[in-house]
């Protein structure tokens, strides 16, 4: 027992101290990134006359905008205030919580390239296909016209641009340790005190069922990435189906309370059923590819 304990210790802190640094590197580089790319920009980019170069940019700005709803949503209302094409801005609005660099980097790590780029080139594709059904679908007329206020990232800030991203890089830092913390710690519980064979024979599911149920989880539970990708790689470890785990980030991730209830601000209820059985859509199809391909 007391060997499992110190494995369990030696876990803990070897993977915490991992991650720590890893999104403060990431954190200063997305800052550095971010002060040259500003939302006039953004708005800017979406408009040009391609509108299928811009379901692309639309995702690649999403991927590149802060790690929480409480800024993206008040950027996706700038945008559509200031007459963005709404297609590029819906796949904005998917590929922001989902491939922002910190969960992009985080699963390299934990979960390797190969299931870091699958998993990129996959909400790459369903990001772009959302946007252009949602404008297909006409879902721009339930946009209710509003604003809603965010936390300031793209104001202006004093000092150099080192100094900014240093400080960005703290204030993206102190908010994420709580859950940065729990999830290292459930993980390492997960590796030293759950046997293999509980996960296998109760968790390992990778059908349409098991996925399902994880996406449809995700959402109320609202687990945050850095909480849940150490868990995730303590589950994989273990012998649960990869593709099942993916779902229930990204289900968690993908259409949180605290985002549909932005959401709801911005649109009408026709427009929240619609995005949340996209992300479930996503979610699903997402686990089951990842899980035939691994």
């Amino acid at each position: 027992m007391s060997d499992t304990f110190i494995e369990f210790i030696k876990t803990f802190f070897m993977l915490f101290f991992e991650l720590l640094a890893l999104f403060i590197v990431v954190s200063f580089i997305v800052s550095l990134i971010q002060q040259v790319i500003s939302e006039e920009r953004i708005k800017k980019f979406l408009s040009r006359p391609n509108k299928a170069v811009n379901y692309v940019l639309g995702t690649l700005f999403g991927a590149m905008t802060p790690f929480c709803s409480c800024s993206t949503i008040p950027i996706l209302a700038g945008l559509l205030n200031a007459k963005v094409p709404f297609g590029p801005a819906m796949s904005f609005l998917i590929a922001s919580p989902l491939m922002n660099p910190v969960i992009v980097f985080m699963l390299w790590v934990l979960l390797g390239w190969e299931i870091t780029v699958a998993y990129l080139f996959i909400l790459t594709i369903f990001s772009i296909l959302v946007g252009v059904i949602f404008s297909k679908l006409n879902l721009s007329e339930t946009y209710k016209g509003v604003t809603v206020k965010g936390d300031g990232f793209f104001s202006n800030k004093q000092g150099s641009k080192i100094k900014q991203a240093l400080n960005d890089a703290w204030a993206f830092l102190y908010p994420m340790l709580p859950y940065l913390f729990i999830g290292v710690f459930i993980g390492a519980f997960i590796y030293g005190f759950i046997p293999t064979e509980f996960i296998t024979t109760y968790a390992s599911g990778d059908g349409i069922f098991s996925v399902l149920i994880a996406s449809v989880i995700g959402i109320p539970m609202y687990i945050r990435p850095e909480t849940m990708l150490p868990i995730a790689e303590a589950l994989v470890s273990k012998g649960m189906a990869l593709g099942t785990v993916i779902a229930l980030v990204i289900g968690g991730a993908g259409a949180s309370i605290p985002e549909v209830a932005l959401l709801s601000k911005l649109f009408k209820k026709k427009f929240l059923i619609a995005f949340i059985s996209a992300v479930l859509l996503v979610a699903v199809a997402t686990g089951l590819i990842i899980n035939i391909i691994f």
